[in-house]
């Protein structure tokens, strides 16, 4: 019993940490794009496919900034 109890334990940790990391993507592109890391973080946290979706069609904020300066 206790051997399938720590079995649980394990497999419910790993998907968590996976889980985890996965909502690091859609995060990471919206910042390159000059969007909050944060909010794109919490966003794909609950909602990753929609998150993902809008993180790779949001307008890049960053490369306006340097068209309207050259």
């Amino acid at each position: 019993m206790l051997v399938a109890a720590c079995g649980v334990w394990l497999w419910t940790t790993i998907a968590i940490v996976v889980w985890v990391l996965i909502a690091f993507w859609p995060a990471r592109v919206a910042a390159r794009k000059g969007h909050s890391f944060f909010g794109f973080f919490l966003f794909s946290l609950i909602f990753f496919p929609l998150a993902l979706i809008v993180a790779y069609m949001v307008a890049d904020r960053t490369k306006g900034v340097g068209a309207a300066t050259a």
